[in-house]
């Protein structure tokens, strides 16, 4: 896996919404989260600032989704359905963008994501690590090829 990724290409699944972005730490960033959305959703996000990523075609086929406070902003393709990115709650300043869209990027490449504790929010004046735990991928021994 790419520990950097200066600017890479990105898309949602049909290719309607397609996008450019500049990762703050590469790959090094990527997360999961509890809260209701996240936990639903169920991407390892990146992060990057606002001004490092470009939308290059689709901002108008992008739908945004907020709930509870209304803080955080979830886009997300109109056609079919992805998750782009987001801006953060925690961090208004920097956009989570969903690592799967990265051109050459599969959430299965992350051998361990650090799950942070969306449930329990810093914001909401909760004390602690911020860390509800490590989700890990552990491939099949015979690559998960059917017999």
């Amino acid at each position: 896996m790419r520990e950097t990724i200066p600017w890479t290409k990105a898309a949602c699944h049909c290719g309607a919404v397609r996008f450019e972005v500049r990762l703050a730490d590469g790959l090094n960033t990527a997360r999961r989260c509890t809260c209701s959305l996240c936990r639903m959703r169920g991407a390892v996000a990146v992060s990057a600032k606002r001004e490092d990523l470009r939308i290059l075609c689709g901002e108008d086929r992008l739908s945004l989704y907020r709930f509870n406070t209304g803080t955080a902003k979830h886009w997300f393709c109109s056609v079919c359905g992805i998750y782009t990115h987001h801006q953060r709650r925690s961090d208004p300043r920097q956009f989570g963008i969903n690592a799967a869209c990265l051109e050459g990027v599969s959430p299965f490449d992350f051998r361990e994501v650090v799950v942070n504790d969306g449930v329990n929010h810093p914001s909401d004046g909760a004390r602690g690590s911020g860390i509800a735990g490590t989700l890990r991928f552990i491939p099949a021994e015979d690559g998960g090829q059917p017999g």
